[in-house]
């Protein structure tokens, strides 16, 4: 009897820094308001860079272009309200920050975007929507960065 295959779920984030502060949402959950990075999960025909300029404008209504990857990373979390086993691998980018669009309504659930210091990114870590949050900034603090080449995303996914 086969077993059903393993499906983690595909995600995308933007580590947007500016002037000693980063980008962060603040968004309604089942566990109450938390912070997280502008991010999403990617969706069909685009690439990771693709879908994380697309989260970055409808996250936070800023225009972002990757420039680097900071990491790959995988977690595991069990969702409280049916139990769900949902494994996440998540594709971190920095890049350049564009402009912002004004009176443009941010995905649902999100409430603000905040620019926060390294410091209160970490003192808030109770309230992050993953421990990947902390992680990734962590990361490109320390001047982790890939080039985007490293991310190869096959001509036919566009086709879809």
């Amino acid at each position: 009897m086969n077993a059903p295959r393993w499906k983690p779920s595909v995600t995308v984030a933007a580590i947007i820094e500016r002037e000693g502060r980063f980008l962060m949402i603040e968004e309604h959950t089942a566990r109450g308001l938390m912070l997280n990075n502008p991010a999403g999960h990617l969706d069909p025909g685009e690439s990771p860079m693709q879908g994380c300029a697309r989260e970055a404008l409808e996250e936070a209504a800023w225009h972002f272009t990757p420039t680097a990857l900071v990491g790959v990373y995988l977690s595991r979390f069990t969702r409280t309200a049916d139990g769900a086993d949902i494994t996440y691998l998540r594709f971190a980018f920095c890049g350049t920050l564009g402009e912002h669009v004004p009176g443009q309504a941010l995905d649902e659930g999100i409430v603000r975007t905040l620019w926060m210091t390294p410091d209160e990114i970490r003192a808030s870590s109770a309230r992050h929507r993953s421990p990947l949050v902390l992680r990734c900034m962590e990361d490109y603090l320390r001047g982790q960065r890939a080039p985007l080449e490293l991310v190869y995303t096959e001509p036919t996914v566009y086709g879809h």
